[in-house]
């Protein structure tokens, strides 16, 4: 009977089932008390204005998802590991993510619609209300924010192109594809950042309008840079290799949480920006 070694090197799993059993790992507990610490971390430098439980925590957080995910991307790589039923598995739980992360935009749209549609709702408003309040000009949403709308489009179609790309095997159209991906993802990052310098209201104390804006579209936004960043290392894999036309579930998470990006982006717009228009600031 070959050992557990010899069933490595011949590709074979060591185990008479096609699940995963995981290895102990600390990354779940680590997680757990540095996630806890950032959020005290918050409270208390929100508070006391004390900064050293927050950044313990930050840094705890982003060891944990490093050194975890790197984990899990060498189990990707040991044969036998991710069989076919655990890829299934993967397939299921990042659809239930992806599912959770639609319920977690549900509700930043429903606290604007309710204000939008009912401004008569929001505290000290002027009779006869309205929305925007008055008083708030608002972005014109044919200028950066249609810029940034056809940006992430272009990048969908880029994603698309690199997956198109790894089914049939071209290496070359597929860094490509991934490249301008991420490129395109930091241009639109940049050019939000730079559209929030320019804000015709203030990001704090500016009442519910910015509130509701800043709160929908900044967590996007960074929605928008954990993509980004899940794709880069996704081409960081690509260029080593990594990805076969029949393997490659580590992409297609990203492309899929890239693709839910850009349709909860496509809401924003025409949601916020364009029916939620009011005055049009003059920059």
């Amino acid at each position: 009977m070959a050992t557990t070694t010899e069933a490595h090197g011949n590709g074979a799993s060591p185990y008479k089932h096609p699940y995963h059993l995981v290895d102990p790992s600390p990354w779940p507990l680590m997680g757990s008390f540095s996630g806890g610490a950032l959020v005290l971390g918050i409270v208390l430098w929100a508070h006391n204005g004390s900064q050293w439980v927050f950044w313990l925590g930050l840094l705890g957080v982003l060891s944990t998802m490093f050194f975890w995910w790197r984990d899990v991307v060498k189990e990707s790589s040991t044969p036998g590991l991710h069989s076919p039923i655990v890829r299934i598995g993967l397939r299921y739980g990042m659809t239930l993510f992806i599912a959770s992360e639609v319920m977690f935009f549900v509700a930043f749209f429903w606290a604007y619609f309710h204000f939008a549609l009912y401004p008569d709702h929001v505290s000290g408003a002027a009779a006869p209300a309205v929305w925007p309040p008055r008083g708030i000009h608002t972005f014109d949403p044919w200028g950066l924010p249609f810029l940034n709308t056809m940006i992430l489009l272009l990048s969908g179609c880029t994603v698309t192109w690199a997956h198109a790309a790894l089914i049939n095997n071209d290496r070359k159209a597929l860094v490509q594809g991934l490249a301008l991906t991420v490129l395109l993802g930091v241009l639109f990052t940049s050019l939000q950042a730079w559209e929030y310098s320019m804000a015709p209201f203030p990001f704090r104390d500016g009442g519910v309008y910015p509130s509701v804006f800043f709160l929908a579209t900044g967590f996007h936004g960074f929605h928008v840079i954990v993509g980004t960043t899940f794709l880069a290392v996704c081409l960081l894999r690509a260029m080593k290799g990594h990805f076969t036309p029949e393997k490659h579930f580590g992409f297609e998470a990203a492309a899929w949480y890239w693709h839910f990006v850009d349709v909860v982006w496509l809401f924003l717009f025409v949601c916020i920006y364009w029916w939620g228009a009011g005055e049009i600031a003059q920059h």
